[in-house]
């Protein structure tokens, strides 16, 4: 089976001239000398000048616009229900905002305001201890919240 699968994409590329030019005159000595290749060859000879012979089939010239009409004359309804809950999304971005707002909260009354007013920045951030922020009690209820 193999050998006649073989066999038949050889020809078909012979016939469609995608063969190289060693293949060529390796496949025209099978045929001058092969029965079995003649035959073959003969075959798909034939389905091929069918082929090219054959016209294909034209749709009608209002094919497109009697689709749309029938598709305009169902009426498909829109769904029914969203696939997303929006209440779920509300909530979600309640969520993190108020998160983000606590933060800043938290974070603003940290700050020591009592300091005077210079350019020297009053917080050394290479010095924050960062234990003490998250394990304070307000911060550890505002995440279980």
């Amino acid at each position: 089976m193999n050998t006649q699968q073989s066999q038949e994409v050889r020809l078909w590329d012979y016939i469609d001239g995608l063969s190289t030019p060693q293949e060529k005159s390796v496949i025209d000595q099978l045929l001058e000398r092969d029965a079995d290749w003649q035959a073959k060859y003969a075959e798909l000879l034939e389905i091929q000048g069918m082929l090219q012979s054959s016209e294909l089939e034209q749709p009608s010239l209002r094919f497109t616009k009697n689709v749309l009409e029938e598709i305009s004359r169902l009426h498909i309804a829109p769904a029914a229900k969203t696939y997303i809950n929006k209440r779920i999304v509300w909530g979600i971005a309640i969520f993190f905002i108020t998160l983000l707002a606590g933060f800043l909260i938290y974070g603003f009354g940290q700050v020591d305001w009592s300091t005077k007013g210079d350019t020297v920045m009053p917080i050394d951030f290479s010095k924050v201890d960062y234990s003490k922020i998250f394990s304070n009690t307000f911060v550890n209820v505002f995440m279980m919240i």
